[in-house]
């Protein structure tokens, strides 16, 4: 007679199937990888500030992020000097050296999360973070944040395939690069977290999960430990005067969704229009070195990251005008800066404009309603988050990096009000982000979906079936029905639904005449079912 099991052989064998099945995704590994990341990572942001601050000191005589007045005190000409010959430093690296003649940003790392199996190349990323800080330091009006993902990301993707860890796990660990630059960047590990999922990877997982709270922790504790508490902001969290006021802050969300949707035409207009121009790659930054400087030597406020002037903005109340001057001209130099192949991100742009159109708001609303308008520097937050969440396509993690940086837990409804406005506005007007856009401009359609994303990125070569040798096309065979290898899915069922064919031949893509195998409609639809099974499975694990 078969003894009955007991519960503890029950319990063993249970918890015996589970352990093998999470020991084969390789999981361990990934959280060790991911905590190598995170200290990599903040090793690398470190050396990020003090290089832009050494490349700072060469001109302005000070490494420090505060400034300001360093620069308004300044010559002219030595204010339009260094982003000049930051410009042609940077313009002959680019040109020289650099395969991609441009650095790179948050678009290259959303780029390569797409792909399939995410792989940046490391010493290309280095050398963009070294054309950055060049241009950063040298007082190019953006910002560090983005190309510090891009630099996190190269690390973490270099660390995956040198471990073969594969393409699932290879894109959660450059979600994890990416935690780790943000939260390493602006000191909020929770925020970090919430952008890789809500970014990078476009969905959230229980999988990716720990390893981007591994990366993130691990990179904020060397930062702090090195820079205080207040990396980069050191903000009081203000409250609000009155609850009637949450009409005036969604009608800021509407004002900060048009600002977004400004920027980035702004942004994008001024690239394509810079294309257009006869000048060789090495002058580019060079001659918007020559332009953002101009600007600077009447709004110093405008140059570089803007640290102290974002600062500034957040702690004091504002006059009109200054206000709305000064947002103009950051946009305008941000344009330049980045049409001109400087290195730079629009993260911290991003926030500064939204924190000047705040502030510019809370003018208006002090003069319409004296009696309640919260202080200045309550708009100026909200309008911080607003801009940057719809500039970005990141609403949930930009309010909860304002929690984090303020402390100010009280403003939680009015920061999702506005936030929330914003993003229906830029929604609206625009209905993308700017990295959506960005990449709408390489070929990449992510907003279509992802069994679209998919249909483009599955290749005719990943399931079509090789020639058998000796045979040929049938003499009725149309010569409008060939495909490619390197031919989308999408493509080949729009060819199969033109055609009715439940076969279709695969010429060579150099040598039509030459027919390097068969693709089938059925093994076409398999390749797509697999591909989102695969893909519902990592959404959900």
């Amino acid at each position: 007679m078969k003894r009955a099991s007991s519960p503890t052989d029950l319990y063993r064998r249970s918890v015996g199937v589970h352990l093998t099945a999470f020991l084969a995704t390789r999981q361990p590994l990934v959280w060790v990888l991911a905590f190598l990341v995170g200290l990599a990572v903040s090793g690398a942001t470190i050396l990020f500030h003090f290089g832009i601050g050494w490349v700072q000191w060469l001109w302005l005589g000070t490494s420090s992020d505060r400034m300001l007045d360093t620069a308004a005190a300044a010559p002219w000409w030595v204010v339009i000097a260094g982003p000049t010959l930051g410009g042609l430093v940077v313009g002959l690296y680019l040109h020289r050296f650099h395969p991609g003649q441009r650095t790179s940003g948050l678009a290259d790392v959303v780029e390569a999360r797409a792909s399939g199996a995410p792989v940046l190349a490391f010493w290309p990323g280095v050398g963009s973070a070294f054309g950055t800080v060049v241009s950063l330091g040298a007082g190019a009006s953006a910002g560090r944040e983005g190309p510090i993902v891009h630099l996190g990301a190269v690390i973490a993707t270099s660390l995956g395939r040198w471990t073969g860890l594969g393409a699932a796990n290879g894109r959660v660990l450059l979600a994890a690069g990416a935690a780790s630059a943000i939260a390493g960047s602006f000191n909020t590990p929770i925020a970090g977290v919430l952008f890789a999922h809500e970014v990078i990877l476009g969905h959230y997982g229980l999988s990716a999960f720990v390893p981007t709270v591994i990366a993130a922790a691990t990179a904020v504790v060397p930062a702090r430990i090195l820079f205080g508490e207040a990396i980069i902001f050191d903000i009081d969290a203000p409250a609000i005067a009155s609850y009637a006021e949450f009409p005036a802050f969604a009608l800021l969300g509407v004002v900060a969704g048009v600002v977004s949707v400004l920027f980035q035409w702004t942004l994008v207009g001024t690239d394509v229009a810079a294309r257009k121009l006869p000048l060789p790659l090495w002058s580019r930054p060079m001659v918007g070195g020559v332009l953002v400087g101009g600007i600077g030597v009447f709004l110093p406020e405008v140059l570089g990251i803007g640290a102290e002037a974002m600062d500034r903005v957040l702690a004091a109340e504002g006059v009109f005008l200054p206000l709305l001057l000064i947002l103009v001209a950051k946009m305008l130099a941000t344009a330049i800066t980045l049409a001109s192949r400087f290195g730079g991100g629009i993260v911290f742009p991003s926030l500064y404009l939204g924190a000047l159109a705040g502030s510019a708001f809370g003018v208006v609303a002090a003069a319409v309603v004296p009696a309640l308008a919260s202080p200045q520097p309550v708009y100026a937050l909200l309008g911080m988050a607003a801009v940057a969440a719809a500039v970005l396509g990141a609403p949930v993690s930009t309010a909860v990096m304002v929690f984090e940086l303020t402390g100010g837990f009280q403003l939680s409804i009015a920061l999702l009000l506005t936030v929330a406005m914003a993003s229906a506005t830029n929604q609206a007007l625009h209905g993308r982000s700017l990295i959506h856009w960005q990449l709408e401009m390489r070929g990449l359609m992510l907003q279509s979906g992802g069994q679209r994303h998919l249909m483009r990125t599955i290749k005719v070569a990943s399931f079509m079936t090789a020639k058998i040798s000796g045979t040929g096309l049938p003499a009725d065979y149309p010569s409008d029905c060939l495909l490619a290898p390197t031919d989308s899915l999408a493509h080949a069922l729009k060819l199969f639904d033109f055609s009715g064919r439940a076969d279709l031949a695969v010429a060579d893509s150099h040598d039509p005449d030459r027919i390097v195998g068969w693709a089938s409609h059925v093994n076409a639809l398999r390749s797509l079912n697999d591909a989102m099974a695969a893909d519902l499975a990592e959404r959900h694990a």
